[in-house]
């Protein structure tokens, strides 16, 4: 008999609720980070009376009942709503683009003088899109695409939007409304508490061990459970033999200030292309708990090389075909159930990575 029935290789979301649903289901569970925190990139941390998104923003937003319903399980959220506001070279503008957007960016009033101003700029584009640029300026038009895109997305991707797919920005949202919540969701918010305390509730009763590598242990490890989830990256585990997958890496700056307020807002993004960095957040608006200090990071987008924390995948053409290759491996693997953000190679919400999970645990349930 083997000392645990599944290990967990990860304790981000995708783990957390792997562990929970196994847990309840009368598993013992063993999880494991290589980090010497839980919580994976939704770890926040507490300091001076404010919960600091270690990893970047995390906004939880859902249309799912069935998601919603899940994570109140473990954390009660508030009311936060996600607004950030453009900073174009010192001028503010609101986002997504809006009514408060155009008025500031033209001085209209009305939703009809907008979307003559937007329709003039859009016969720019006579043809079907073939690059980011030219299918932003199809959606919103010169004004719009010069000052509250370009820059950002050349900086978030590190290439010319010309070089940029025009898939990357299909669904720009244009609204003809004073609307500046950005996410278009039934629910939204932050848990109160921080994320780390929701990911502690979801993994009661589970043993955790910190700071210990799975595939420098992967052995001694394996022999523990009868069965493996492998939240880490897909090609690490593979020994990188078929070659490495790419993505976009992030740094951030932090600084804590001895002020109350420092932009009056959780996200600033920085448009313009001179500015270093994509935005800065100011964690305490996330969670207002009175502090009379703040604290803040810039993020800089970085090239991404191995050993790097990876965060965005690079779903284009190569890395999606070199992907499958690695997922007909992982598919050969007896076991061993591969997920996740970095287990299966795209991009996630935090609502998806609880879908998906809770999705792949009911299927363990049918199969068994």
């Amino acid at each position: 008999m083997k000392k645990y029935d599944v290990l967990i290789v990860g304790s981000g979301l995708y783990g957390a609720v792997m562990a929970r649903q196994l847990m309840d289901d009368g598993k013992k569970v063993l999880v494991i980070d290589k980090r010497n925190h839980i919580a994976g990139n939704v770890y926040t941390r507490f300091e001076d009376g404010i919960h600091v998104h270690q990893y970047g923003a995390h906004i939880f937003h859902t249309n799912s009942d069935k998601v919603w319903d899940y994570v109140n399980r473990f954390a009660k959220f508030n009311r936060f709503t996600n607004s950030p506001v453009a900073n174009y070279k010192g001028k503010l503008y609101s986002l997504p683009f809006n009514m408060y957007t155009y008025n500031q960016m033209w001085g209209v009033s009305t939703p009809h003088e907008a979307q003559k101003i937007i329709d003039e700029q859009r016969k720019e584009i006579d043809h079907q899109p073939t690059n980011l640029e030219e299918q932003a300026i199809s959606l919103v038009g010169r004004d719009i695409y010069e000052k509250l895109v370009k820059g950002y997305t050349e900086k978030q991707w590190g290439r010319d939007c010309t070089e940029l797919p025009a898939f990357i920005i299909k669904r720009l949202p244009v609204r003809m409304t004073f609307d500046n919540n950005y996410f278009n969701a039934l629910y939204q918010g932050i848990p109160m508490g921080g994320y780390t305390k929701m990911v502690e509730n979801m993994l009661d009763g589970a043993d955790i061990r910190l700071n210990t590598d799975y595939l420098e242990n992967k052995e001694e490890l394996d022999s523990l459970a009868d069965l493996t989830i492998y939240t880490g990256p897909i090609d690490a585990y593979f020994d990188f033999k078929l070659g490495p997958l790419e993505y976009r890496s992030l740094r951030f700056e932090e600084e804590k200030l001895d002020i109350p307020n420092f932009q009056g807002n959780a996200a600033v993004n920085y448009t313009d292309r001179e500015t270093p960095f994509t935005r800065i957040i100011e964690h305490k608006w996330f969670e207002d708990t009175g502090s009379d200090k703040t604290i803040i990071s810039r993020e800089y987008p970085m090239d991404w090389k191995p050993g790097d924390e990876p965060y965005y995948p690079v779903n284009d053409e190569k890395n999606t075909e070199l992907y499958q290759k690695y997922r007909e491996l992982a598919d050969q693997e007896e076991n061993v159930i591969f997920g996740g953000r970095l287990g299966e190679y795209r991009y996630y919400d935090m609502d998806q990575v609880i879908a998906s999970a809770l999705a792949k645990y009911d299927r363990m349930k049918e199969n068994q």
